[in-house]
């Protein structure tokens, strides 16, 4: 008789009815922050508090496989362990998980192959009451029907561990990784924002160095970030929010979240090449206002294209200029240079870049998506809608305009700090609101001189 392991923190994380759980489920996918990847994820990074914390930020991950139902036959599961101590990588005894939506059948081939491994352990204590896994199972049943499931709970192990492990185990397309881990853990609101900020950076570069004052699964995590790189995959930010933005305290809160990994970028992803371009040109054109000769980059076909820019000028980490549009209009060659020249020259907070601070300076240079509007009925569904770290916001009243970039997040963590001084970068009071408001968001591509070269 198969033995099992059944739902143990059903009806505390998430519903122990099946009908409201599956309410639940369908609520959270019907409204994920992330649109649609152009790409299918092979992988990826989830939370796993509550559904109540955490739920809508998983959502923006799950709803991405909602078009993959009957593809992916089998979801390699990893996450770390918060009861029991286990070295190395544990598999459970068991054959099957239950939860409220009822049973998931385990790879025992899979199981199997990986036991062969020094650093793969079978433990059923470790899996007993372990939530990180449990909690992700009715979204997969949800989103993806009939699979089988090769469960790991993560101790104490390297991440070049996990990542032999995921590579006995990847597959193909039949094949989906997830890995289940929040971020920092109650720290007030702003420097959790602060931190979880240089987490997402730090996945987004493929980092495999985080700790776990940065992510709880900071072990499962390092071990994906270096199978990526060896398989090319690209990582995407789905959703990154903190429990003070869905049910928390903010004094106290806890980091999530979201990421894919594709098998090919993402257009909206930075691609190095191109960013290269954009610095040189930037820089070249402002060496040309101050007399100094900058080699330019060649020309390439893609900078005849429209696009929307915003050129950022910083001194020893502080701002010295930007100046940026919102839309595109002319050619991103033309933008960027203009932009540039503008920054360097016509922002009114500063004076004119002189001819010494040349070499002072580094550029930054940021390719804007689409504006799409944030239809919301009041300043709280506003605080509610945005996405620290991610969105660009443009603010609009009457005649008053404003926009911050998402870099600006960087020094305005909290979401209610950053639209206050979105308003009053406008020319508004940081307490205005009224039925007039009007708020889109966009994203960024953004690439910044490490050490520029004239």
């Amino acid at each position: 008789m198969p033995t099992i392991r059944p739902a143990a923190v059903a009806g505390v994380f998430y519903p122990d009815n099946p009908v409201v759980l599956r309410q639940t489920l369908a609520d959270l996918l019907a409204h994920p922050r992330a649109a649609r990847l152009a790409h299918s994820p092979k992988a990826l990074i989830v939370p796993h508090a509550g559904y109540i914390y955490s739920g809508p930020v998983a959502a923006s991950a799950y709803a991405q496989l909602e078009a993959l139902r009957g593809r992916i036959r089998r979801v390699v599961l990893l996450g770390p362990t918060h009861r029991v101590w286990v070295r190395g990588l544990a598999l459970p005894e068991a054959e099957r998980f239950a939860t409220p939506l009822g049973e998931v059948t385990l790879d025992r081939e899979g199981m199997q192959r990986l036991s062969d491994l020094p650093q793969v352990t079978r433990s059923a204590a470790a899996h007993q009451m372990e939530h990180s896994l449990e909690v992700q199972l009715p979204f997969l049943q949800q989103v993806l029907g009939d699979f089988q499931l090769l469960p790991l709970a993560v101790g104490e192990a390297t991440a070049a561990e996990v990542a032999d492990v995921l590579e006995q185990v990847w597959g193909g397309d039949e094949t989906l990784i997830v890995i289940s881990s929040d971020l920092s853990h109650f720290l007030p609101d702003a420097m959790a924002r602060k931190m979880d900020g240089g987490t997402v950076d730090a996945i987004l570069e493929l980092d495999s160095h985080l700790s776990h004052e940065q992510a709880c699964g900071a072990t499962p995590v390092n071990g994906l970030l270096l199978a990526a790189r060896r398989h090319g995959l690209h990582p995407v930010v789905l959703d990154v929010r903190n429990s003070s933005d869905t049910a928390g305290d903010p004094d106290r809160v806890v980091g999530y979240a979201a990421f894919a990994f594709t098998d090919e970028a993402d257009p909206d992803q930075p691609d190095t090449e191109k960013g290269e371009t954009l610095l040189k040109l930037a820089r070249a054109e402002i060496g040309s206002k101050l007399g100094i000769e900058v080699t330019p980059p060649a020309q390439s076909g893609w900078l005849q294209e429209p696009g929307a820019s915003f050129v950022t000028l910083t001194r020893q980490g502080e701002l010295r200029g930007c100046i940026g549009t919102l839309e595109a209009h002319r050619p991103l060659g033309i933008d960027v240079r203009e932009n540039a020249v503008a920054a360097a020259f016509h922002d009114p907070r500063f004076m004119p870049l002189s001819h010494a601070e040349f070499d002072a300076i580094r550029v930054e240079v940021s390719l804007l998506s689409p504006t799409e509007g944030l239809y919301v009925q009041d300043e709280a569904a506003a605080l509610a809608a945005l996405r620290p770290n991610v969105d660009g916001v443009v603010f609009e009243y009457g005649h008053y305009r404003s926009t911050f970039l998402p870099q600006v997040w960087e020094q305005l963590p909290a979401p209610a700090e950053f639209l206050a001084h979105l308003k009053r970068k406008a020319g508004l009071p940081m307490d205005f609101w009224a039925d007039g408001v009007r708020l889109s968001r966009y994203t960024v591509s953004k690439w910044k001189e490490q050490l520029h070269a004239q």
